[in-house]
């Protein structure tokens, strides 16, 4: 590919994508939702991560994993006690990556 056309594709994808999000934002402020819709797209973000998530979880291996030696569910459970009992965020990301590589790699801290 010369330099010339990855020049040009690269402004194509910018226009292109300039262009899609421009004509949604531009009028969202004229835009009045639902209160119901409001509520339910702040859930939106946690769905998705879950959705994104749950997977590698459970799955870590093409086939669904329940047992202790699956560090990422252990990880998880130990960021889910963490998160449910303290709800620090940074804390319970500490505690579920610690695990998580304890339990992988045994490091013995």
């Amino acid at each position: 590919m010369i330099l010339w056309q990855g020049v040009l594709i690269l402004l194509g994808m910018f226009a292109v994508t300039f262009g899609v999000r421009f004509v949604l934002f531009a009028r969202a402020d004229k835009v009045v939702m639902p209160t119901f819709i409001e509520k339910a797209l702040k859930f939106v973000p946690v769905a998705v991560l879950t959705a994104i998530i749950t997977p590698m979880i459970l799955m870590p291996n093409q086939q669904v994993d329940f047992t202790l030696s699956n560090p990422w569910l252990l990880g998880a459970l130990a960021a889910f006690v963490v998160g449910i009992w303290r709800q620090q965020p940074l804390l319970t990301i500490l505690v579920g990556v610690l695990f998580f590589f304890v339990a992988k790699y045994g490091i013995s801290l």
